[in-house]
């Protein structure tokens, strides 16, 4: 089959199309025929070397979401079965490989139909950041209805989402944006309002939002430098999630206020194979949701092919793009 793999870490030029063997089926697995992929932070930082202790073996092949139809189905799979348009992140990583080929070998404990209502590129846009975003809201900060919830980078990746629901789940969301732009797509996406954190500081927005008392639940998708800002931005004994918590930092403001920290890292099946159910699961409820209309996929408008991969790659970390960067497989 055909695919785009790297030899070596580094710019996106690293990028070349390869002819590899198709991966054989074993037992709990499928093999799924791919239709699109998009492109998360995580891959660039792969691509670059950033993050080599993860990277699959090479020639790699990267990108973990992914849409398309089940080609084949091993021993044991029981609800799966072949035709089936499905979408799941589930390679990249590991011992996995990607997305960027004809096709991707799958854990079918990882994998889902896709919502009806989508087209594969769009259904490729929602895994990763979806599954990110539910265990940061859902199942480890429990976001609850008539809560006030600030999501910082209301319009990216994982953002878009978290907001959309926190709102299924009946909170008054705010949501931070960097431009008129992004805060005009926020409110599409059912924002109760919008905050700009660079023109606004922190205690403005706290005492606009909440009459001074903090948010009751603050999740940071953009972390680093920004973290000690959410920190002074939750209530007492409120809640803090985070994506993006690799960096060293003064914690007394945490103690002070009491506040739960909760760390979200959504690679940990794939790269320890441990939760995977889980990942499934989400993606199933997940489909129900769009389909229902509660939520939606921001896709930017640039679209690319995966032999384009590398115009993707520097169009994200060039930080032009407004939503996901999705790419269809023009290698078949």
């Amino acid at each position: 089959m055909r695919a785009m793999v790297i030899d070596d870490f580094g710019g996106p030029e690293v990028f070349h199309p390869a002819d590899v063997p198709v991966p054989e089926v074993g037992p709990g697995q499928v093999l799924i025929r791919v239709a699109a992929s998009s492109v998360n932070p995580v891959d660039t930082k792969i691509r670059h070397g950033r993050l080599q202790a993860i990277a699959p073996p090479r020639p790699a092949i990267l990108h973990g979401d992914v849409a398309g139809t089940i080609a084949a189905v091993g021993e044991g799979v029981t609800d799966l079965r072949e035709g089936d348009a499905v979408y799941a992140c589930a390679g990249g990583v590991g011992r996995w490989q990607g997305a960027l080929a004809e096709y991707l070998l799958a854990d079918a404990a990882l994998v889902a139909r896709q919502p009806i209502s989508l087209t594969p590129a769009e259904a490729a846009a929602l895994p990763l950041v979806a599954i990110t975003a539910w265990e940061a809201l859902i199942d480890k900060a429990g976001v609850q209805a008539g809560e006030t919830v600030l999501v910082v980078g209301g319009t990216g990746g994982v953002g878009h989402v978290g907001l959309q629901l926190a709102k299924w789940r009946g909170a008054t969301v705010i949501a931070s944006a960097s431009s008129l732009e992004k805060a005009e797509r926020a409110l599409q996406l059912g924002a109760d309002a919008v905050a700009d954190l660079r023109a606004e500081t922190i205690e403005a927005v706290v005492a606009r939002h909440t009459g001074g008392s903090g948010f009751d639940l603050v999740f940071d998708t953009v972390g680093g430098a920004h973290l000690p800002d959410s920190f002074r931005a939750t209530r007492l004994n409120g809640r803090l999630a985070t994506t993006a918590i690799r960096t060293t930092l003064d914690l007394a403001e945490v103690h002070a206020r009491a506040l739960s920290l909760h760390a979200v890292f959504m690679l940990i099946p794939l790269l320890h194979g441990i939760g995977m159910a889980r990942h499934g699961a989400i993606l199933r409820e997940l489909a129900t949701l769009v389909d229902e209309g509660r939520v939606r996929p921001l896709i930017d408008e640039h679209r690319f092919g995966f032999s384009e991969v590398a115009e993707a790659h520097r169009f994200l970390e060039n930080g032009q793009a407004v939503g996901k960067v999705v790419l269809v497989n023009d290698l078949v």
